[in-house]
């Protein structure tokens, strides 16, 4: 469990920082605050959780998938 959440943080900060560098080294407080307006592509305040767990559960199904052709018989 503790693995996973390391995981899903990991893709949240990677996802934040690639989409909005500028913002965050210019003025990150601002760009906080301003998440209760935000209307990233319909979804609202709740975007960054809901793309980061999109892409947690693409990522999960690789693994998952991986995993299946590394079982050793």
């Amino acid at each position: 469990m503790k693995k996973e959440l390391i995981i899903f943080l990991s893709i949240f900060l990677v996802l934040a920082l690639g989409m909005h560098f500028k913002e965050f080294t210019t003025h990150p407080i601002d760009h906080i605050l301003a998440l209760p307006h935000a209307g990233a592509f319909g979804l609202g305040p709740f975007h960054p959780l809901i793309i980061t767990t999109f892409f947690y559960l693409v990522l999960a199904l690789f693994r998952g998938i991986a995993k299946l052709f590394n079982r050793k018989k």
